[in-house]
């Protein structure tokens, strides 16, 4: 029976900064589980199994199970059950609100974080769909990536070719009635030329060169490639490769492939050798094998394998990174402090504030940064783990949100808060990520530009070339910077100003014409906190009246991954709603100061009503180089003290202009 283990790792081969705080690893034990327990596994991945075209994401039911056992919860509060006629009342949120809460905390883990599947790209670890073929994700159509890859994968792990109840003949059908093999993108040609069933020579080359040239000179498919890019391969295979797989090209070759094997190195190292994600993992530890298959690179990378598979009720996947521990934790914590029920749940918000402390990365990485192509992450909040430590915008700013809301709660409920010098860095790390157009990226600065997608070689995937800006996280650095002057008025506070005006012209510059952008529902968040208001900005009255016109009958709101595919914004099939989705319009709308408008009141009744409800009979809401503006500077002695703790004069929940029935939505499960 499998199990999860959380925060434990030993031996020569694991590597750790901070005792493994965060790391979840699934571990099977064959004499573990009484035949009871078993049989309740085989129910949940039978009852997936035959709704799996229906209903496509896990539950999570096997951790849930194991959860359930190590931390019971007596509910004690009735389910809300409110017919159309029926008023919201205070008592009926705050009871939906006490429900939720006590079940979330049941699934914390004892380190403080959320455990639960992160699943990505589904050429990771796929699933089938009806027409036989896999896709790149579990709601995506079929294409040849996915499905090769996946057919391989299969006969590999012992699968005959008529095996799988079907699903062997189905998937190698759909690969001939598509074109064959040879149909399939770029990686999946490397992938399959490792392998060894697909000829190198087939492959477009991406000479290891590129990493010795200086750094101003650029470097059935979702995305197809341009016919610029048809000669560029032409002409390297042609002309280029055989020049350099010769004397004397071959010695330039060997300098660039040494080159390229360091900087492979540097990350694994910086990373614990979790790396970024899972494609870079596997490919800088295949590449650690083949430069020495015994080497002490390659054996540290084989028990971080584990820190990236899943497994639920449909089975085991490779995820779409090690996890998204402190980004839920973040989350999980606003949310239940936002409901003024911080007291009750003490012991819930006392070890996510440790998690959220533990996880804070504490140095940058060694070396020139320049000349790794690394940012500044002392400061930072990771996507997962401090382990992985890469820092991202976004991340950093919900963390540092989360640790300024928890300073204002008594350290006898919460516990100690962070260290105000780490709050400093931070602040420094945001301000530091800050591009000239007062956008924020991901991982680092737009560093290039965006025609360079032309040449983009990955054909599955676009708008990768470059990392660019995006309103969700300039709105999140924008919330978190002014929360964190309210608190610290003396620190840095002219370049955090001048960062929140910037970045608030940002986002108002890429709105489009109707009020949308692919970050709808972030934008009016930011712009408030800004300082902008419904009166004052055409921008949120546009985005409060195109998130309103979105609004389903039932009362929720429901948004397709197509969205973001399109660019369009697409209602889930059947016009259904999703939780996750109505709470992100319900606090955006809030935020905009649409509560106390006629405009709202005629539908928050119907949004409240569905989202206190939906948590009937099981609480269990489903479905991001230094800028010349903003230097990075080391950090000196700080011009303003920590605060201490004191009782707050009114609420800590963040900017909430209404009752706390406002705010149901935030707590998403």
């Amino acid at each position: 029976m499998w199990r999860l283990k959380i925060a434990e790792g030993s031996g020569p081969w694991l590597r750790t900064n901070n005792n493994h705080i965060g790391r979840q690893v699934w571990e099977f034990d064959p004499s573990l589980g009484t035949p009871e327990e078993i049989a309740e596994v085989e129910r949940a991945r039978e009852e997936f199994r035959k709704n799996r075209f229906e209903k496509k994401h896990s539950s999570d039911l096997l951790m849930r199970l194991q959860f359930s056992k190590e931390n019971p919860l007596e509910m004690d509060f009735p389910i809300i059950k409110l017919q159309d006629h029926e008023d919201v009342t205070e008592e009926a949120v705050l009871t939906s609100l006490r429900r939720a809460i006590s079940r979330i905390s049941t699934l914390q883990a004892h380190d403080g974080h959320w455990p639960g599947d992160y699943g990505g790209p589904m050429f990771l670890l796929p699933g089938l769909n009806k027409d036989g073929g896999w896709g790149l994700h579990i709601e995506g159509t079929s294409t040849m990536f996915g499905t090769a890859l996946t057919y391989v994968m299969l006969r590999l792990l012992g699968e005959g070719s008529d095996g799988g109840f079907g699903a062997m003949e189905k998937g190698r059908n759909w690969i001939l009635d598509h074109g064959s093999a040879t149909a399939i993108t770029s990686w999946g040609k490397m992938w399959l030329s490792v392998l060894g069933v697909f000829d190198w020579s087939g492959n477009n080359p991406l000479p290891p060169e590129m990493w010795l040239l200086p750094y101003f000179i650029p470097e059935d498919l979702y995305y197809p490639h341009p016919l610029i890019q048809d000669i560029l391969w032409a002409s390297l295979h042609k002309i280029v490769e055989p020049i350099l797989m010769h004397w004397p090209g071959n010695k330039l070759r060997e300098k660039a492939i040494n080159t390229a094997m360091q900087h492979i190195h540097y990350e694994d190292e910086n990373t614990r050798y979790i790396c970024i994600g899972p494609v870079n993992k596997v490919l800088n530890m295949l590449c650690c094998w083949i430069e020495e298959p015994n080497s002490e690179a390659f054996k540290l990378h084989l028990p971080r394998v584990s820190d990236y598979l899943w497994v639920a009720e449909d089975g085991m996947k490779m995820q779409g990174y090690n996890g998204s521990q402190l980004w839920d934790t973040a989350f999980t914590v606003q949310a239940i402090v936002s409901t003024n029920l911080s007291e009750e749940f003490g012991p819930t918000l006392k070890k996510a504030h440790e998690f959220v402390k533990n996880s804070q990365v504490l140095d940058d990485c060694p070396g020139d940064l320049n000349s790794w192509y690394r940012h500044i992450s002392k400061g930072a909040w990771p996507f997962s783990t401090a382990d992985h430590g890469w820092p991202i915008s976004d991340c950093t700013a919900e963390g540092l949100k989360a640790a300024l809301l928890l300073s204002k709660i008594s350290p006898e409920i919460v516990g100690n808060q962070i260290d105000g010098r780490k709050l400093y860095d931070a602040v420094n790390v945001i301000l530091s990520l800050m591009n000239q157009d007062g956008g924020f990226a991901t991982y680092e600065l737009t560093r290039s530009y965006a025609w360079l997608e032309i040449i983009n070689p990955a054909e599955t995937f676009g708008d990768i070339v470059i990392d660019y800006p995006y309103v969700e996280c300039t709105s999140a650095a924008i919330q978190a910077l002014t929360s964190f002057k309210k608190l610290y008025p003396g620190h840095q506070r002219e370049e955090i100003d001048t960062c929140i005006t910037k970045s608030a012209r940002f986002i108002e510059k890429i709105q489009q014409a109707d009020g949308m952008d692919l970050g709808v529902f972030a934008s009016p968040m930011g712009l408030v906190a800004a300082g902008r208001t419904y009166e004052s900005s055409s921008c949120i009255r546009k985005a409060c009246n195109f998130l309103l016109s979105k609004q389903l009958a039932s009362g929720g709101w429901g948004e397709s991954y197509l969205s973001c595919q399109d660019k369009v914004y697409t209602n889930l099939e059947g016009n259904r709603t999703h939780a996750v989705n109505t709470g992100w319009a319900m606090l955006a709308l809030i935020d905009a100061g649409q509560a106390q408008k006629k405009i709202l009141e005629r539908h928050k009744g119907k949004q409240t009503r569905y989202l206190a409800c939906d948590s009937a009979p099981h609480p269990r809401w489903s479905s991001s180089s230094s800028n010349p503006n903003l230097p990075i500077k080391p950090l000196n002695q700080p011009s303003s003290p920590p605060p201490t703790w004191r009782p707050p004069s009114q609420s800590c929940a963040p900017h909430c202009a209404v009752s706390i029935a406002d705010r149901v939505n935030y707590t998403i499960a």
